[in-house]
């Protein structure tokens, strides 16, 4: 299924290949400071703003869809003009029905915004699996693959199997910390939302949980959470959303979503110092972390 990404990504993403990737990315404000006279590269829309980019039924506000931190290592594959390896795992990666089509549309969307550039995303998922159970694959994966990019979707199985919150974050930040330690960039993508969820306190903590990981280890987070409870609430109004049309909605929106995470964390500017500010995350019950994940 192609997926729908506006030329002005596809400009700003051809402009940082053909610069070879060298120097800060033009920021998203460069063209309303009027620093520059040419389009703005990939422009970055106002956080409460539905993203255009994403198909019409997949549109949810930067605020509300990730936070951003830089991908050196994806950067570095692309400054090399050779191909991105990307390895999937979590239960979403290795499920049944809409979720099998995952991967598969990842790589699609990918593709679709690195001009001239290959995409292999290899899926590795496991079914019902927990953290802990993944890192201790992934040593192993990551040395059969050595992927330049893992996206991983974290959390639902453990909240759901209530597996003690505080040692899922340590593992959790134990194994994104080893995956960095080798070069590599990690994505995180956090549980699925749905209404009977999130009145759960113990999977809110999770949700909490993976955004506290994620902000202390700067590596770029999917907000799938608030990202499906958007939609759902965008559906007020029109047809009622079941938590059937909701899941299957949120599978078919993730590729682009995970997409749209790395390309505009890619836009992220090479510069020492303070991180590039990110669309502030939503709690799973807008409360800190600790009052208290597909």
């Amino acid at each position: 299924m192609a997926l729908p990404f506006p030329s002005v990504v596809r400009y700003g993403l051809t402009c940082l290949l053909a610069a070879g990737l060298a120097g800060a990315a033009v920021p998203p404000s460069a063209a309303a400071q009027g620093a520059s006279d040419k389009p703005a590269a990939a422009e970055i829309p106002l956080p409460d703003a539905p993203d255009a980019s994403l198909s019409p039924e997949c549109r949810v506000p930067g605020s509300k869809l990730y936070t951003l931190a830089k991908l050196r290592g994806v950067k570095k594959a692309l400054k090399e003009h050779r191909s991105v390896h990307v390895l999937s795992i979590g239960s979403t990666s290795g499920g049944l029905g809409a979720a099998a089509n995952y991967p598969v549309k990842l790589e699609t969307a990918l593709e679709q915004s690195f001009p001239d550039v290959t995409v292999d995303v290899e899926s590795r998922g496991v079914s019902g699996e927990i953290a802990y159970g993944a890192a201790e694959r992934l040593r192993n994966m990551v040395a059969e693959i050595e992927p330049d990019l893992v996206v991983w979707q974290v959390g639902s199985n453990d909240a759901l199997a209530r597996v003690d919150v505080e040692a899922f974050a340590a593992s959790l930040a134990d194994t994104v910390d080893w995956i960095k330690s080798h070069g590599i960039d990690i994505v995180l993508v956090d549980p699925q939302y749905t209404a009977s969820l999130a009145k759960d306190d113990y999977y809110n903590d999770f949700v909490r949980a993976i955004q506290k990981v994620a902000a202390e280890r700067q590596v770029p987070l999917v907000l799938r959470f608030e990202a499906m409870r958007y939609l759902a609430g965008a559906s007020k109004g029109t047809l009622p959303m079941s938590g059937f049309r909701l899941a299957d909605l949120g599978y078919r929106c993730m590729a682009e979503h995970v997409t749209r995470a790395i390309t505009v964390s890619l836009l992220q500017p090479d510069v020492t110092g303070t991180p590039a500010p990110s669309p502030a995350p939503q709690s799973a019950a807008n409360a800190a972390p600790g009052s208290g994940s597909k």
